[in-house]
C-alpha cells in the first residue's frame, strides 16, 4: 500500500499493548460516515487510519454508515462514498453496513433500559428540555416526567413507535444523571418522534435512535475492537460505556479519540461545503476547489498521495492544523515519479520560423519522463510556426532574464536554437507575433562560439490540439476563512480561484482517457477532466497543482 513504514503514534501503542496482552486477538475497525454529504479530507485521514490500522494488523474494517437522520440523507452520497473509499485504495469487509440494519436490536435494548428503570418517555418540549439541562456551571433540573413507572414508560414507547403521537410531542431519555457535570449525561434523548421517509427502511419507522445511542451498539454488535474517532466526541465516551455497560450485549469496544485534521485555506464543515454548492459559488460538490475526496480527484490528485499526507501529520490528540501545502507538496512528490511529461502552452504567442525549411528543419524523439525509459518516447513534431507561451518574452527583461527578447537567442525545448529577429505588433501596439530564425546546426548539440542558457517549451501550430485549460488555486486567501468572528467565511472567496484559457498540447494526448496526468513541462501538473474530456474530440486538462509552492510568499492570481 505504501513505500513508507507506518508511523508509530498512541493508538498504535494502545493496540499493540491489547493484543500484547491478550484482551484482544484481532483488530476490527469500522468507518461510519452518515450518508448526509460527500466525503472530504478530513475523512480522507479518518478512512486511512480505520483502513490502515486493520491492514497493517491483518484485521478487518467495516464500512457502516450512520443512516438515523432520514431527512438529509441520500443514496447519492452513500454511493458517493463507497466510491471514494475504493478509489482511497482500501476495501471494507464483507458487504456494506447500515446503522438502519440494526433498528429492531436497538428497539428491543430501549425497552430493556426501561425495564431497568434506566429510561423513561419525556413529554418536555425541546426548548423546555433546553430549558431543564441546566449549563456548564450550574445543574440540570430533573423533568416532571422523570418518575413515571416502567409499565406506563414500555406503553408510552410501544405507542411512540406505533405512531400514536405527533413528531417532537414525546422522546425516550436515558435516566442518568441531571447533575452531573458532563452535560452528555443529563438524561440524553435516546430516541424522538419522526415522520421522516428513510432511504431505507422507507416509512416503517415512526421513531429514530439518536446517533450516541445508535454507535455504541452498532459497533458492539459488530465485534468492533477499537471504535476510533475525532476529539469532539471525547465528552460524549461515559455515554457510550454507560449504554453499553447497562444492555446484555457482551461486547464493550474502546473509544479512542484523536484529534480531527484542520487545515488552512479551507473550510471542511459540512453545513459549509453545502453551502457553497448551494450558492453556486463551485460547481458542484466534485468541483475541484473543493476539499471533498470528488473534488481532489477531479482535480488531478493522486490516492497514493492523500495516503502519504495521512501518514506524514500523523496521529495525536493535539490541535492538527496544516497547511494546504503540505497537502499540495505529498500530491507533487508522488505525481513527480509517476507523471509523463508533455509539452502544452496556455498563454500562446505565435512565431513564425522564417528559415524553416521543409524536408531539412527536423523533428526530434523526445521520452515522456527522464528518469523513466519505459514510458517511452513520442516524436515533437515542429513547422513553420509554433507557440510559445507569451511570458517567455518580454522587450525589457530584468537581470537574469534567460528566456527571449529582440535580438536574443534561447532553445527550444527538445528541439533547436532560435533567435528574435523581429516583433510584430497588433493595431493596438501589442506584442502579436514574432518573427524569430533558427540555427540549423543546433539540432542536439550546442551552438558553435556562443552559450545559450534558455531553454523554453513550444508546441507546433500545425501540429498541436487545442484544449480548453482549467487553472484551479486555493478556494479562500485567508488562511482561516471560517474563524473570523465579525466576518462571514465567503468574504475571503479568492477571486483567481479558477481561470479557463484556450492552450495548445502537443498531439500525443490526443487519445488520453479521462483521470490521465501529465506535468506540462515548466507549468505544473494537470490531469484530463473525469466529466469534460472527450478523448481525440474536446480535450480538458484541470491544472493540479503548480510545479512550486507559489504560495510560500503569500496569494497570488493564476
Amino acid at each position: 500500500m505504501s513505500d513508507h513504514a507506518p508511523v508509530q503514534h498512541f493508538i498504535r501503542t494502545i493496540i499493540d499493548n491489547d493484543l500484547a496482552s491478550g484482551k484482544h486477538s484481532t483488530v476490527v475497525t469500522r468507518f461510519p460516515p452518515e450518508p448526509n454529504g460527500y466525503l472530504h479530507i478530513g475523512h480522507a485521514k479518518s478512512i486511512c487510519l480505520n483502513f490502515g490500522l486493520a491492514l497493517d494488523y491483518g484485521g478487518i474494517c467495516n464500512l457502516r454508515f450512520d443512516d438515523t437522520n432520514p431527512e438529509k440523507e441520500t443514496l447519492e452520497y452513500a454511493e458517493a462514498i463507497m466510491e471514494d473509499v475504493r478509489w482511497l485504495g482500501f476495501q471494507w469487509a464483507g458487504e456494506v453496513r447500515w446503522a438502519s440494519d440494526y433498528f429492531p436490536q436497538l428497539y428491543e435494548y430501549a425497552e430493556e433500559l426501561i425495564r431497568k428503570g434506566l429510561a423513561y418517555v419525556d413529554d418536555l418540549s425541546p426548548e423546555q428540555m433546553r430549558e431543564y439541562r441546566g449549563t456548564l456551571t450550574e445543574p440540570g433540573r430533573d423533568s416532571p416526567w422523570r418518575g413515571r413507572g416502567v409499565e406506563e414508560n414500555l406503553d408510552l414507547f410501544r405507542r411512540m413507535r406505533a405512531g400514536e403521537f405527533a413528531d417532537g410531542s414525546r422522546t425516550l431519555r436515558a435516566k442518568i444523571d441531571m447533575a452531573s457535570p458532563n452535560i452528555n449525561l443529563r438524561d440524553p434523548v435516546l430516541y424522538r418522534i419522526k415522520r421522516a421517509h428513510h432511504i431505507r427502511t422507507g416509512d416503517a419507522w415512526l421513531i429514530y435512535p439518536m446517533y450516541d445511542y445508535t454507535h455504541c451498539i452498532s459497533d458492539a454488535l459488530e465485534g468492533i475492537t477499537h471504535s476510533l474517532c475525532t476529539l469532539e466526541f471525547e465528552d460524549h465516551r461515559p455515554l457510550y460505556d454507560w449504554v453499553l455497560d447497562n444492555i446484555s450485549i457482551g461486547c464493550h469496544p474502546q473509544q479512542i479519540e484523536f484529534s480531527r485534521l484542520e487545515m488552512h485555506y479551507t473550510v471542511t464543515s459540512k453545513r459549509k461545503l453545502s453551502q457553497l454548492v448551494a450558492e453556486g459559488r463551485v460547481a458542484g460538490w466534485d468541483d475541484p476547489r473543493m476539499p471533498t475526496i470528488h473534488g481532489m480527484r477531479r482535480r488531478g490528485y493522486t490516492a497514493e498521495g492523500i495516503r502519504e499526507f495521512a501518514r506524514r501529520i500523523g496521529i495525536s490528540k493535539s490541535e492538527n492544523i496544516v497547511d494546504l501545502s503540505v497537502l499540495e507538496a505529498c500530491i507533487r512528490e508522488d505525481l513527480e515519479a509517476k507523471a509523463p511529461r508533455v509539452m502544452a502552452v496556455i498563454r500562446p504567442l505565435k512565431v513564425v520560423l522564417t528559415n524553416f525549411q521543409a524536408g531539412v528543419t527536423a523533428s526530434r524523439a523526445a521520452g515522456f519522463h527522464p528518469n523513466h525509459p519505459e514510458f517511452g518516447s513520442r516524436e515533437v513534431p515542429i513547422h513553420s510556426e509554433i507557440w510559445i507561451e507569451r511570458d517567455d518574452f518580454t522587450e525589457t527583461p530584468p537581470a537574469g532574464w534567460q528566456r527571449l527578447t529582440p535580438g536574443g537567442e534561447v532553445r527550444l525545448r527538445y528541439s533547436y536554437v532560435i533567435r528574435c529577429d523581429e516583433v510584430i505588433r497588433n493595431e493596438e501596439g501589442e506584442v502579436a507575433e514574432l518573427r524569430c530564425s533558427i540555427d540549423h546546426d543546433t539540432l542536439g548539440r550546442n551552438p558553435q562560439g556562443r552559450k545559450v542558457k534558455g531553454v523554453i517549451h513550444w508546441v507546433s501550430a500545425l501540429h498541436a490540439l487545442p484544449a480548453e485549460v482549467r487553472l484551479y488555486d486555493r478556494l479562500f486567501t485567508d488562511p482561516e476563512p471560517d474563524g473570523h468572528k465579525n466576518r462571514d467565511f465567503l468574504d475571503f472567496l479568492n477571486p483567481h480561484s479558477l481561470e479557463v484559457v484556450q492552450g495548445w498540447v502537443e498531439p500525443c494526448v490526443r487519445d488520453a482517457p479521462p483521470e490521465t496526468r501529465y506535468q506540462f513541462e515548466r507549468l505544473g501538473y494537470f490531469c484530463t477532466d473525469r466529466h469534460d474530456h472527450r478523448p481525440g474530440d474536446r480535450l480538458v486538462f484541470n491544472r493540479t497543482v503548480s510545479l512550486k509552492d507559489s504560495w510560500a510568499k503569500g496569494p497570488t492570481g493564476p
